[in-house]
């Protein structure tokens, strides 16, 4: 936590120290790869539950509530970068909620970024393997694409797929030792959200001049049993998908203009709630009300064109294809907070190599593992947007601006965190218990 002067180069490290005085050169990253890297971190498992969200808002309710959420994610990250400027020498979230709330606060912030981090992890790895070997839910099988390209056998199911993902593609992405680095992945992971996008809507809009889209709903339907309490389920899921703060720090610091993080955040929530809203609306307008929580098996279908087949396998292997390019930009943070959770007193991780790559491959192969041995964690994902990402996203932000340790929060600033830890909290709240009564209801 405490700051120290490296050498830059080779040896920078993952949560490089600012200088108190911000020098703003031409050698650091660009406000586009910022801009590409905070959108990665942004988009990722979150965009295949938007969808189900509006079957149970309704198509302009979604609207509303995500631009709210964006809203208030900038409303967070901006408290962080209040206190980053500032303060100068703090680099990373961590470091800011030691001085706020001393050690229990940097662990509490570590510990639930880990839970997260590596959730969201599992879960990438998890809807690779169903995409690339298929996978059983409520009794019916889902082929993968490779299934049904080659057929069932050995080397492509689940666990073989996945090692082939891991070693070739994941491994030599995590080992980089720069986010910037990670830049060209992370402009390629976008484009290709683009293009799943640009797909849904296409088959949306070819589906609707045809005259088969399904039925969809402007507003909530609570003529068929739905209750007002269920609306704050979907709260979570949108907050979830808007998840950046642990990467802003580190995004910023390799910023040739650090001032410039403000604007490449406020870029890349724009860039996502276009992002989001079409998926959401063009999805729902081509499944309604038989949209699942992860779209990707409504795309699972028989098609009645080679056309269909190919654009079917397409969509899937182009989401498949960026959340591998997302897994290691959210790889970044996780490691380096797990470092600093239980290696805080070593030298700076990107100059220990043993340590370095030890973390890298630990952190790899329990994300292997749990996605090989769990088919189905949702319900983890539904989890942490009510517990985990709540604290890293609103909580713990406002409750820095609140501590207040420099005098220099406004007035604004604190009726601002009031507001965003009550709509928090609460929210929260009504979503875990909606949840239970749903369950235990259900059975």
């Amino acid at each position: 936590m405490k700051p120290e002067h490296k050498v830059a180069g080779a040896s920078v490290p993952l949560l490089p120290e600012v200088r108190t005085e911000e020098v703003e050169t031409s050698d650091g990253a660009s406000i586009s790869s910022a801009i590409f890297n905070v959108s990665t971190s942004m988009v990722g498992a979150g965009i295949m539950s938007i969808p189900a969200t509006f079957k149970v808002l309704g198509i302009i309710p979604s609207f509303v509530v995500i631009l709210i959420i964006a809203f208030f994610v900038d409303v967070t990250v901006e408290f962080l970068l209040k206190y980053t400027r500032h303060t100068g020498v703090l680099d990373s979230y961590g470091a800011l909620m030691a001085e706020s709330f001393g050690k229990p606060g940097a662990v509490a912030l570590q510990v639930c970024v880990l839970i997260t981090n590596l959730g969201a992890m599992i879960i990438y790895l998890i809807i690779i393997g169903d995409v690339l070997s298929g996978n059983q839910s409520d009794g019916s099988v889902h082929l993968g694409v490779l299934q049904e390209w080659f057929g069932v056998h050995w080397w492509n199911s689940r666990s073989y797929a996945l090692l082939f993902i891991v070693l070739f593609i994941m491994l030599p992405l995590v080992v980089l030792r720069r986010i910037d680095s990670l830049r060209y992945a992370s402009a390629v992971s976008i484009l290709l959200a683009v293009l799943f996008v640009i797909l849904c809507s296409g088959m949306a809009i070819r589906a609707m001049l045809l005259g088969k889209t399904e039925k969809s709903r402007l507003l909530p339907d609570f003529a068929h049993g739905m209750s007002f309490f269920e609306l704050f389920t979907t709260i979570p899921v949108i907050a979830t998908a808007f998840g950046c703060h642990v990467n802003v720090h580190p995004i910023r610091a390799e910023l040739g203009r650090p001032s410039q993080m403000s604007s490449a955040v406020r870029i890349s929530l724009v860039l996502c709630v276009a992002i989001y809203f079409a998926v959401g609306f063009f999805g729902y307008l081509l499944f309604g009300d038989a949209i699942m929580a992860d779209m990707l098996v409504n795309f699972d279908t028989v098609s009645e064109s080679f056309m269909g087949v190919v654009l079917n396998d397409v969509v899937r292997l182009s989401y498949a294809i960026h959340l591998m390019l997302v897994f290691p930009v959210m790889n970044f943070s996780l490691r380096a907070n797990v470092d600093e959770l239980f290696f805080s007193k070593r030298p700076l991780l990107a100059t220990d190599n043993t340590r370095f790559l030890s973390l890298t491959c630990i952190i790899l192969l329990l994300s292997y593992m749990a996605a090989v041995a769990i088919p189905n964690i949702w319900y983890f994902f539904q989890f942490m947007g009510t517990t985990t990402v709540v604290f890293i996203m609103f909580i713990f932000p406002s409750s820095i601006i609140l501590r207040d340790v420099h005098c220099i929060s406004t007035f604004r600033d604190k009726i601002l965190a009031v507001l965003v830890i009550i709509l928090a909290i609460g929210t929260s709240l009504i979503a875990i218990a909606s949840n239970v009564y749903n369950y235990v209801g259900g059975k």
